[in-house]
């Protein structure tokens, strides 16, 4: 019996797809906030270049930093998600059964993000970036309906973003970083032994001598183990699921660019670009049948039969590059009007392929066939006084899943609408806070993802499994951040 899993699959999911993350994404695997200033206008401020955070949206708009800077915040994501089965299949057409995934979404999830910047002379200011890029954090019941999918992931990144900039003149300046990216991805799934055995059953009933033979040898072999006959029918008939667990991690390197044009005092505009940044992760997939029988005498046997090793295995991500366009107006003293557009060639995942090495294991490939995406998005400034400043935004977010069948469960992704509120409170001349509070509406998002590979296939790897149901999400960020000057 040659049972064919899925392992290393949803950690690229997790790490090439990005993971939904609890939700606490922007579309795709971006995680939703890397500046907390940003946050509070809906990230339509990347030409506003008011503190050091502008080395993430635009570098270029550190030329607009006196002095030394410094800018240190916290994200808290609230994430609030739940998923209704309707009708999930295992790979022989069976209904999985089981629950609705329990809360899978934590409580919250918390990312801090540091910048700082140095003004070198009145030409050149040099900064230094730290923020967490992608997050996943996602953890099913071990008996939820697509439990052969994905049952827990965990998602960690780092990004050291160091960053220069070059005042050309009083009205172009230009900015460039480089990005040292570390990436490590925990994950467990089910295997699906129950359904390989069932496909192997029901090719031996269909005549296939081949599956006969493999269900006669497995007999011999118990009986050999002094189980009775009808021990083997009752023990193969309760054969329960095993469960694959993988860590991976790896660096990548990238780079970003901006450009900042100064109209007049009251407007100016913004370009910026990140390029793509391209990860090997390799780590060890593992593989636990012991709880797949009530007898542990065909829990081992399921295990040797399934053809999986523990081994080492390997996956390509690149992660997609995207462009921006923003403008800042000061419309007069008081209001400020923002804008920011993003493009994302997410269309970069077309399918993932991992490798598992020292095996005769065939790869899986996933098919996800994303599309480019783009965000748009509109704030406001409000000088309430000389010490407090009110922000707000909303913005559009597509998401990249072109559709339903494509839309996995460890991606439950959708387009949604971010509303934003903010405030900037100076407590001297010096330093200040940021506060910034955001709620954010997720299309109603259904799934009906078939892994398309065969258990019993050799050439590739996979469950066979259905997922089909629907996730309903939204979710809260709430950030702090504190800024210093001197």
């Amino acid at each position: 019996m040659k049972l064919k899993h899925l392992s290393l699959s949803v950690m690229i999911m997790g790490s090439a797809a990005g993971l939904y993350a609890t939700g606490a994404m922007a579309s795709g695997y971006h995680f939703g906030s890397q500046s907390v200033s940003a946050q509070g206008t809906a990230f339509a401020n990347g030409a506003e270049a008011n503190d050091a955070s502008t080395i993430f949206y635009n570098p270029a708009g550190m030329s607009r930093l006196q002095g030394n800077n410094f800018s240190g915040g916290l994200t808290v994501v609230i994430p609030d998600s739940e998923y209704t089965d309707k009708g999930s299949k295992h790979v022989t057409g069976a209904a999985t059964g089981g629950n609705n995934g329990g809360s899978f979404a934590p409580s919250s999830v918390v990312a801090p993000s540091l910048y700082a910047t140095h003004q070198v002379n009145d030409k050149v200011t040099v900064g230094l970036g730290i923020f967490v890029p992608f997050g996943a954090k996602l953890d099913y019941d071990s008996t939820w309906a697509g439990r052969y999918a994905l049952q827990s992931i965990s998602l960690e990144t780092l990004n050291f973003n160091p960053s220069v900039a070059f005042k050309l003149d009083e009205r172009n300046s230009v900015g460039v970083g480089v990005s040292a990216q570390y990436m490590k991805a925990k994950l467990s799934k089910a295997v699906d032994t129950a359904g390989g055995l069932g496909l192997l059953q029901s090719a031996a009933a269909h005549g296939s001598v081949a599956a006969q033979q493999q269900l006669a040898a497995m007999q011999r072999q118990l009986l050999a183990l002094g189980m009775t006959p009808t021990q083997i029918q009752n023990a193969l008939a309760a054969v329960q699921d095993g469960k694959a667990s993988l860590e991976a991690d790896g660096w990548g390197y990238g780079f970003n660019l901006g450009y900042m044009f100064q109209l007049d005092e009251n407007t100016r505009f913004g370009l910026a670009y990140r390029s793509n940044i391209h990860h090997k992760l390799t780590g060890s997939a593992t593989w636990d049948f012991s709880g797949s029988s009530y007898d542990p005498r065909v829990a081992a046997l399921v295990g040797a039969a399934s053809g999986h090793k523990n081994s080492d295995g390997s996956v390509t991500v690149d992660t997609p590059e995207s462009i921006s366009a923003n403008a800042f107006h000061k419309l007069n003293d008081k209001i400020d009007l923002m804008a920011d557009l993003t493009w994302t060639r997410h269309s970069r995942m077309d399918s993932i392929d991992i490798k598992f090495d020292g095996t005769t294991e065939g790869d899986l490939v996933i098919k996800q066939k994303w599309r480019d995406t783009y965000k748009l998005s509109l704030g406001m400034n409000y000088h309430y006084n000389d010490a407090l400043t009110l922000r707000t935004g909303v913005a559009y977010d597509q998401s990249p899943v072109d559709n339903d069948n494509l839309r996995h469960p460890a991606l439950p992704d959708s387009d949604r609408y971010w509303l934003s509120f903010g405030a900037n409170y100076k407590l001297n001349k010096q330093s200040s806070i940021d506060f910034a509070y955001s709620y954010v509406f997720f299309k109603n998002a259904d799934i009906k993802y078939t892994d398309g590979c065969n258990p019993l296939a050799t050439t590739c790897t996979g469950n066979g499994e259905t997922t089909v149901g629907s996730y309903k999400t939204n979710l809260q960020f709430v950030g702090l951040q504190y800024n210093y000057s001197f």
